[in-house]
Parts: C-alpha cells; structure tokens; sequence
C-alpha cells in the first residue's frame, strides 16, 4: 500500500506571521496569500494532475500544534486516508482527532515516534 505521496505542506511558528509571510515575499519571492503560500507542481509526466505544497507561518503562541512541543508540523499528502488511519491504528500510532473533510481534501493529525504532530492529507485533485 502506497503511504505518504509527497510533501503537503510545511508549517512554523514565528512571533509575527503577517510580517513574516511579508519578508518572504519581498526578499524570496513568495507568491503569498493569507494563508501563507501555495507551491503548485505537477504529480507526474502527466501535466494535468497538478498538485501543490503550502507553506503556512502560525503564530508563535498558536495551540494547532498540540499535543506536540515543536514549533513546525509537516503535512505529508497521502492516498486513501481511511484505510491508512486503520492500518496506523493497528500498528499502535497515536491518533490525535478524527478525519475531517473538507473540499480541498481530508485531514488528520498523528503523532510520530518522537512526539511531532504531523498531518496527513488526502487531497480531492
């Protein structure tokens, strides 16, 4: 079973979000919107299955990244979250909430071996 498919987004804490996302579109060029940044690709060959990556600042205080002390998470674009979920389960990963959709796609948050949050993404391409 195929697991992670690439990297959905990356995500931070910083102490002022709206003046960071503006430093990294005036000095590096991001293209941004108010949710941070959004990198759009190509899956494959195949240059009508488009994806994208985000790149979101959080504020520094922000509770998102609980249960997890880090100031980051990762959101890793995976296939058939379902099933994944149970399979997680099964080999004794913790789960920290439940799927929920959205239009964009599904979600959940686990935790890694360490502690980190991490998001998993199934996207509706």
């Amino acid at each position: 079973m195929k697991k992670v498919t690439g990297i959905g987004g990356i995500f931070f804490k910083c102490k002022d979000p709206k003046a960071t996302t503006e430093w990294y579109q005036k000095h590096l060029g991001l293209d941004t919107n108010p949710y941070g940044a959004t990198f759009e690709w190509y899956e494959s060959q195949d240059t009508a299955k488009k994806a994208q990556t985000q790149w979101t600042p959080f504020a520094e205080n922000s509770k998102y990244f609980e249960p997890s002390t880090k100031d980051f998470m990762i959101n890793y674009r995976v296939e058939n979250l379902e099933r994944l979920v149970e399979e997680l389960k099964k080999e004794g990963v913790t789960i920290v909430d439940n799927i929920e959709t959205f239009d964009y796609g599904k979600f959940v948050h686990i935790l890694d071996a360490e502690g980190n949050k991490i998001q998993l993404w199934e996207p509706i391409d």
